[in-house]
């Protein structure tokens, strides 16, 4: 994977996380639960044709489980709850996934439940259309999950990608930046890569033959010095392959094709001795 690649990634996870991001901090989940509940308790009221009795305060049970009481009795229909508790949790931006209990204040039954998971097919929404008698009731609401709770998960997360992408890029870099220069030499404003038998310079690039290469890389390994005929025609072709007295005369002819153009560097032949590559 390119530095081009991961950057690109750790954006987009970083925005991923900001989506998933809860909008509200977690030391205020309780305040908005209980302001959702009493915005749920107004619609139950006015369902039961009660405008006038209040909605005693929201009580915590523990950590995840909150309780809704109300001044008077009142009669609860099942459809109307399940609107009632749905659209205020979801307006709240509250966990999706909670189970709610009617119990009679009387003797502390459960008169009536239900359970969203978040998807409709799974919701146990049991005897819609069955009225509660009026009765002194309080409602439970036990939540599965925070959500404020997953924000720390998503910036672990993301801060762990963070952190392994920019280790693995500088420690990339340090292995191309060894590499790069162990793997070529530099010819004037060219760089050789024998390994690879080619010459770069900026957006140019000069492919070359096997022998081409061989040739190359001596001359390159001694720039403006004289290498003898006889040394050039033992390292490359000598157990190698024939030789004819014209093969190494030819492949320097092409190598001085390959630098065409370029002033600086120039393939000199000393008469009765060898050649020399001239790089200014």
């Amino acid at each position: 994977m390119t530095k081009k690649l991961i950057f690109p990634l750790l954006i987009i996870l970083f925005f991923t996380f900001l989506g998933c991001k809860d909008d509200m901090p977690q030391n205020h989940f309780s305040e908005t639960v209980k302001v959702a509940l009493r915005d749920a308790g107004s619609k139950l009221l006015l369902a039961d044709n009660d405008s006038t009795s209040l909605i005693l305060p929201i009580t915590k049970i523990n950590e995840n489980a909150y309780e809704l009481a109300f001044q008077n009795k009142l009669s609860i229909t099942p459809d109307s709850l399940v609107a009632a508790i749905s659209h205020s949790l979801k307006a709240a931006k509250l966990p999706k996934q909670y189970i709610v209990e009617v119990i009679n204040c009387n003797n502390d039954e459960v008169f009536y439940s239900f359970q969203i998971k978040g998807d409709k097919e799974n919701d146990i929404v049991p005897c819609l259309g069955r009225n509660l008698p009026t009765d002194c009731y309080t409602i439970q609401v036990l939540f599965f999950e925070k959500k404020s709770n997953l924000n720390g998960i998503f910036l672990i997360l993301f801060a762990g990608v963070l952190i392994s992408g920019l280790l693995y890029l500088k420690k990339r870099k340090a292995k191309v930046t060894n590499e790069d220069a162990a793997s070529y030499s530099k010819i004037g404003d060219y760089k050789f890569y024998k390994d690879q038998n080619r010459l770069i310079k900026e957006a140019i690039e000069i492919k070359l033959s096997a022998k081409e290469c061989e040739l190359m890389t001596i001359l390159s390994a001694n720039q403006n010095q004289v290498v003898k005929r006889e040394t050039l025609v033992k390292e490359i072709w000598e157990d190698r392959g024939v030789f004819v007295d014209r093969s190494l005369d030819t492949f320097i002819s092409k190598l001085r094709k390959k630098f065409k153009g370029e002033p600086s560097i120039n393939i000199v032949n000393i008469h009765g001795v060898g050649y020399k590559l001239e790089v200014h």
